[in-house]
């Protein structure tokens, strides 16, 4: 009862396990005065939890400030955080006083904190562990009492391996971590959420309020939502004005989701503070770029191979071009990297029997051009000409795109 005393104060939607545990930590640690860090992907209502903290601490009375790090510029955080002296820096024509002063006693809530700058990360550890700074541009030590809560949606011990965030900040600002789920985790709330925003948006715009029918709720459910509550959010107000049933079947509702959120693969690093339950398929950024190189360099080899084989035997160019988009993906990796062996200029013997007498000839092959360049624009010319100019059809029979073909006409500048 006491956490759902919670969720009606603060609006708070849903049942999922992973949301009730988190709520369950912040009402634990909201009276003490341990410094926490809320971690989660964006969107999930990190900032929610930091009010929850400060409205159940002892310093409910006292300010609370919540700070976008990421939305300071680099020369100025320094200053916001813990003020300056007139005539420190270029504009500072006034003294003035930093959050860590004017909410002394209260509450600092730290978004981004993975955006924050190596010089401020220094100092934001000096607050925390002697409740001490300095103003920029003076020498004079000052006191503060406030209490720091911090939010990323960022692996922040990756960046203290990457030298992007102190290790020591680090240790100190998780105390007490909190992992909000992302929505895909919680897909039982999902509905509940979508029916809440419906009513009040039914209600700012004076309207009825929108009702999915099970294929859309479960569209819903099953989308990716890359933007968590807050694309959930934005979705329900689309429909419940744009929408003219208030019925809503998942066709009518598909209008309004982004295709790429079901199709295209999202970055969910393993060890992250955005990891849902499932295992990713890639752990970072990184490993998406080497996966991409490495299928590019696989591609840029099979062509050459093929290419090769051409110049060997012509004939099999037609035969070549439809196994090659077949074969590609059966190649296994030691094949890729041995291309079939070419005749260059060498002495052919030519064994003829006339009236039982063998006739030996010695033939001299001409040395021929193995260029890539040289043999492509070779078949692309060779292509057009079969295909009387239709490109549609020479790109087709090239195993390429139009728009490929297209830029290799303009590449090699061949005229049609």
């Amino acid at each position: 009862m006491e956490i759902q005393s919670i969720k009606n104060r603060f609006g708070i939607i849903g049942n999922s396990p992973g949301l009730n545990f988190a709520l369950q930590v912040a009402v634990q640690v909201a009276a003490t005065d341990l410094t926490v860090l809320i971690a989660g992907e964006s969107g999930t209502g990190k900032e929610a939890f930091s009010m929850i903290i400060h409205a159940l601490s002892g310093r409910k009375h006292n300010p609370f400030i919540a700070v976008n790090c990421g939305a300071i510029p680099e020369g100025t955080i320094d200053s916001e955080l813990f003020g300056h002296e007139k005539g420190s820096f270029t504009g500072a024509v006034d003294s003035r006083k930093g959050y860590f002063e004017t909410v002394n006693g209260g509450t600092i809530f730290l978004d981004e904190i993975g955006e924050m700058p190596l010089g401020t990360q220094a100092r934001l550890l000096r607050v925390l562990e002697a409740g001490e700074f300095i103003r920029v541009g003076s020498s004079k030590v000052q006191k503060t009492d406030v209490r720091v809560i911090a939010a990323t949606n960022k692996d922040l011990l990756e960046l203290t391996e990457k030298n992007k965030f102190r290790e020591d900040l680090y240790y100190r600002l998780s105390t007490v971590p909190i992992r909000v789920p992302s929505l895909r985790d919680r897909k039982e709330d999902i509905p509940l959420l979508f029916r809440k925003f419906a009513v009040d948006f039914a209600e700012r715009y004076k309207t009825a309020p929108v009702q999915l029918d099970e294929d859309a709720k479960n569209l819903l459910i099953n989308y990716f939502w890359p933007g968590n509550v807050r694309e959930l959010k934005n979705i329900a107000e689309q429909v419940s004005v744009l929408s003219e049933d208030k019925h809503v079947t998942a066709p009518a509702l598909r209008r309004f989701i982004p295709e790429t959120g079901s199709r295209l693969p999202m970055v969910m690093p393993t060890n992250g503070v955005s990891a849902g339950n499932g295992t990713p398929e890639f752990a970072n950024e990184r490993e998406i770029l080497y996966k991409l190189f490495f299928d590019m360099k696989k591609d840029v080899t099979e062509l050459k191979k093929m290419f090769l084989e051409i110049v060997q035997n012509p004939s099999m160019a037609s035969s070549q071009h439809a196994a090659f988009l077949n074969d590609l993906k059966e190649l296994k990796p030691a094949e890729m990297y041995q291309p079939p062996a070419i005749a260059t200029a060498q002495s052919v013997v030519i064994h003829n029997s006339v009236n039982g007498h063998e006739d030996i000839h010695h033939h001299e092959e001409v040395e021929e051009s193995l260029n890539i360049m040289d043999k492509e624009k070779e078949l692309i010319v060779k292509a057009l000409k079969k295909h009387k100019g239709k490109r549609k059809d020479a790109a087709s029979d090239l195993g390429i795109s139009e728009r490929t073909l297209y830029r290799k006409l303009k590449e090699y500048d061949i005229n049609e």
